[in-house]
């Protein structure tokens, strides 16, 4: 993000209504009115790594909105206030491909930065390793427009949007390949 500020989208304090809501450091704003300090801190986010039943393709999603409309993906999403990450997982695999999940096995995370209506959402995205009940019903909705096993050895990783599902699923094929 260079030298601009998290915060710089936010002029005014969100308590009082202050303008005088300055930085206090790389990654806090003041009000040099009221006192109140903002950390803009990283939002939590999931990804789950689905493997067909032969053990040799990886579930791979084909973003249907921006950022990176188009692009492969993993699913997941945002984890919502008072939820677990896994609770987001397997609400994030039920929205977008209509799938249950039976385990999920936390694996790892990344940093990353996602870009949304102008303003740059500093990440910690969580990856699992998902178990699935039944492929069968898998019906893509919500954030993705299309569904795919790919085998291990045909993943282009230049086809992924996403700067750390691309280092995620890298490390998931030199560790599973």
């Amino acid at each position: 993000m260079g030298t601009t500020h998290p915060l710089n989208l936010f002029k005014f304090c969100p308590r009082c209504g202050s303008e005088r809501f300055v930085e206090h450091n790389t990654k806090a704003k003041v009000c040099r009115q009221c006192g109140f300090q903002y950390y803009h801190n990283s939002s939590a986010a999931v990804a789950g790594f689905i493997i067909s039943s032969n053990g040799q393709e990886l579930l791979l999603c084909t973003r249907a909105k921006n950022p990176y409309k188009g692009t492969l993906d993993l699913t997941g999403g945002f984890v919502d206030n008072d939820e677990t990450a896994e609770e987001a997982i397997c609400r994030e695999i039920k929205e977008e491909l209509n799938l249950d999940v039976t385990k999920a096995t936390y694996l790892f995370s990344l940093p990353n930065t996602y870009p949304y209506s102008d303003f740059t959402v500093h990440t910690l995205d969580l990856f699992f390793l998902v178990e699935i009940a039944n492929i069968e019903n898998l019906k893509c909705a919500d954030d993705v427009s299309a569904a795919q096993f790919i085998p291990f050895k045909n993943i282009d990783i230049n086809a992924i949007g996403l700067s750390s599902v691309k280092k995620a699923v890298n490390k998931f094929l030199m560790e599973h390949v």
